[in-house]
């Protein structure tokens, strides 16, 4: 499930970057998010981006651009909307699109900012992304809720740290 960080996880991140500026809007904004974004870090193989969009209807107006490319809507995401990128059987890419009004306050990219700046913060989440790894594996726990309260504790940290709240993490039904 997890791997060792590959060096050309960046390029590949801004190859799909130009895929769907150029199948949706080339002026959206994008950034390389997830675990793929943080030099060093085991994660699994799929590139997260975050799109910035202006609202809604920017997306939907594009959707049937991105699904002739292969990028199609689906995933247990219920805070924003998100097209997954397939080689058929597994994922490659997960896009999850922001309006212009939450952008600022997006907690994956806020957890992204804060764990290249913090080594520490970046090893607690790698060894809860391992624990979650064979939690799953022996099937006592999903993958992604046995790493939700680390995610929580780190993201509450980054934004008290920029004046923010705090929000639940968890948004996956």
């Amino acid at each position: 499930m997890l791997v060792d960080y590959d060096p050309s996880w960046p390029a590949l991140f801004e190859q799909l970057a130009l895929e769907l500026r150029a199948h949706g809007d080339t002026t959206w904004t994008i950034e390389h998010i997830g675990s793929t974004a943080v030099s060093g870090m085991r994660a699994k193989p799929i590139i997260d981006l975050a799109v910035r969009i202006t609202d809604l209807a920017d997306l939907e107006r594009r959707r049937t651009a991105l699904e002739t490319r292969g990028w199609h809507v689906g995933s247990a995401v219920r805070s924003h909307p998100v097209m997954i990128l397939t080689d058929g059987e597994h994922r490659v890419a997960i896009a999850h699109f922001f309006t212009v009004s939450e952008w600022e306050t997006v907690n994956q990219r806020i957890l992204r900012d804060w764990l290249r700046a913090h080594a520490d913060d970046a090893a607690l989440y790698e060894r809860a992304k391992d624990a979650a790894a064979r939690a799953a594996g022996e099937g006592t726990a999903g993958y992604n809720a046995a790493k939700t309260p680390v995610i929580q504790e780190i993201v509450d940290r980054a934004r008290a740290a920029r004046g923010l709240a705090s929000v639940p993490v968890s948004d996956k039904s």
